[in-house]
């Protein structure tokens, strides 16, 4: 007697083009469902990697403006999925003292959350700015501010890293910069 295996969506995250929401109304003996399966989702030859897009010219960004800067008290780390993570960030033209507060309070709220280093957009704020202090503690090693950051050279060596980001809680993975 063959078996046979009904599928039906459980999980609250699936999405249209989810293999289980796409045979989920169908039924399968166990060969056919693998085959099917591996017909749908090729197994991949290569573990899969992450691309970045190339970096925009500063002509083409856009300018932060006074109201870029405003943000309410305690401020919070935005995590992924949200989409301001994924935003376009402004450039910063204007070196006043609402980017100095600005400054002060995101190295506040990195500290508190144990990081090393956080980026505006982290906290909702769509503008090309991070801090960053590798040793992570106030008071011990030294406190960095990238304003407007670009990647002028890089090294071709690689080094391995456990990285963790304070968007992506809880997950840590190695990471070759």
């Amino acid at each position: 007697m063959a078996s046979l295996t009904c599928l039906r969506p459980t999980h609250p995250h699936l999405h249209r083009g989810s293999v289980l929401l796409a045979i989920s109304n169908r039924c399968f003996n166990h060969s056919s469902l693998l085959n099917w399966i591996l017909s749908v989702n090729p197994p991949r030859t290569a573990p899969p990697r992450a691309m970045a897009k190339p970096c925009s010219s500063p002509a083409q960004d856009l300018v932060a403006s006074p109201g870029d800067f405003e943000f309410v008290l305690p401020l919070k780390i935005v995590e992924y999925p949200d989409p301001r993570l994924r935003a376009r960030n402004k450039r910063i033209v204007a070196f006043d003292d609402s980017l100095k507060k600005l400054v002060h309070e995101m190295f506040d709220v990195m500290y508190k959350t144990d990081g090393i280093g956080l980026s505006a957009p982290q906290l909702g704020i769509n503008v090309q700015l991070m801090v960053f202090n590798p040793v992570g503690e106030h008071g011990e090693g030294e406190e960095i501010v990238l304003v407007n950051p670009r990647v002028s050279q890089y090294s071709k060596k690689l080094t391995l890293f456990n990285e963790g980001c304070l968007s992506f809680p809880g997950i840590n993975a190695d990471v070759k910069v």
